[in-house]
């Protein structure tokens, strides 16, 4: 049992079938009057309906890309500051809620959002409320006080109190349309949310218990929810493990298969979620110890083995990549050398460094 640790979670989490059909009561009991959502193309229909039947919606941005950029968080500021809005609501993906996150925390600072990005000024005091709804079971987003955010080529991860959010509203009905591949994408980053949390060279007991939690629900469910999108059960039980997941990395961070995530996103063009999962059956068993043998046998696995190949099967069954020769041309040097650099790859228990990367990927062609 550790000795001491320090652990907080200021999130209000309301999860279950249904909770978003609650929003306008939520919002009144968050205080929110004025409210402006952020979400992508394909919920920007129904977020223009929301904005008619609710009172306190007052604007739609609902241009969010992919990989957000950060001119969808200054449109998104622009219509809060033209608004005068008090809160942000993030619906969608892990792109959504990171712009309503920036967005929300920038809205009330003098400088403009590029200001904040290029850290020429400190995140002001005061920043708008930000509720996150997930609509996909993987990114974690909602709970977490990190926003991702794009600047043309140049992709940041900003870790700061000011992005998290007052309040998540995880509710599985919105995930039910998720496309199969999404549902394997997003499962698996939840997956690798949940064994980097866990050996993480910041791991402690509170995320630990959930970690172990998520990777049992994720490994018993995952492959449902992908191949039967209306399975509710399965549905309700990723969108509760890819909670877990997000709650278990919160504090103690990802690792080596989120730091080998962004060059492979970048350069290569994976999907955040394929991405993670492209190098996370490699490092359990490179980061293969006796604490990751007991989450193991506590999730009902033989050994560490056998979780690497689960997660190769998952891969396979989704139809993701897993060689670099499916990636076109690959400059190895240039992958091991980004790779290495990413501040996360300091969390990985194993020292993964452009030699010991060298030969994972080399592993993998």
């Amino acid at each position: 049992m550790a000795n001491e640790f320090v652990y907080a979670q200021p999130v209000k989490i309301y999860f279950g079938e249904g909770k978003f059909a609650r929003l306008g009561e939520i919002l009144s009991e968050l205080g929110s009057k004025r409210c402006v959502i952020a979400c992508g193309r394909h919920f920007a229909p129904e977020a223009e309906k929301m904005k008619e039947s609710l009172d306190q919606i007052v604007g739609v941005f609902g241009g969010v890309e992919q990989n957000p950029q950060l001119r969808g968080i200054e449109e998104t500021v622009r219509l809060c500051r033209e608004t005068k809005a008090d809160t942000v609501i993030g619906i969608g993906g892990g792109s959504s809620l990171d712009t309503a996150k920036f967005a929300a925390a920038v809205t009330l600072g003098e400088g403009e959002p590029l200001e904040y990005y290029r850290g020429e000024h400190p995140f002001p005091e005061k920043r708008l409320t930000i509720v996150a709804v997930p609509t996909t079971a993987g990114t974690g987003s909602e709970v977490t006080q990190v926003s991702v955010v794009s600047h043309g080529t140049e992709k940041k991860t900003i870790n700061n109190p000011v992005f998290m959010p007052r309040a998540a509203i995880v509710d599985p009905v919105l995930s039910s349309t998720v496309p199969p591949r999404t549902t394997m994408n997003t499962g698996l980053d939840a997956l690798a949310h949940a064994l980097e949390g866990y050996w993480s060279r910041n791991h402690q007991p509170i995320s630990d218990l959930m970690a172990v939690e998520a990777v049992r629900i994720i490994l018993g469910n995952l492959e449902t929810a992908y191949q039967d999108g209306s399975n509710m059960e399965a549905r309700a039980n990723m969108a509760y493990g890819a909670l877990l997941g997000g709650l278990s990395f919160a504090l103690p961070k990802t690792a080596a298969s989120h730091a080998c995530s962004y060059p492979l996103s970048e350069d290569y063009h994976l999907p955040h979620g394929e991405a993670c999962a492209f190098t996370l059956d490699s490092l359990v068993r490179i980061n293969a110890d006796e604490r990751l043998e007991q989450l193991c046998r506590a999730v009902g696995l033989k050994d560490s083995e056998e979780l690497a190949q689960r997660i190769a099967a998952l891969k396979k069954l989704g139809g993701l990549r897993t060689r670099l020769s499916e990636l076109g041309e690959v400059d190895l040097d240039k992958l091991c050398r980004d790779c290495a650099a990413h501040p996360l790859m300091n969390n990985n228990p194993v020292r993964m460094d452009e030699s010991a990367l060298r030969r994972m990927f080399e592993a993998l062609r």
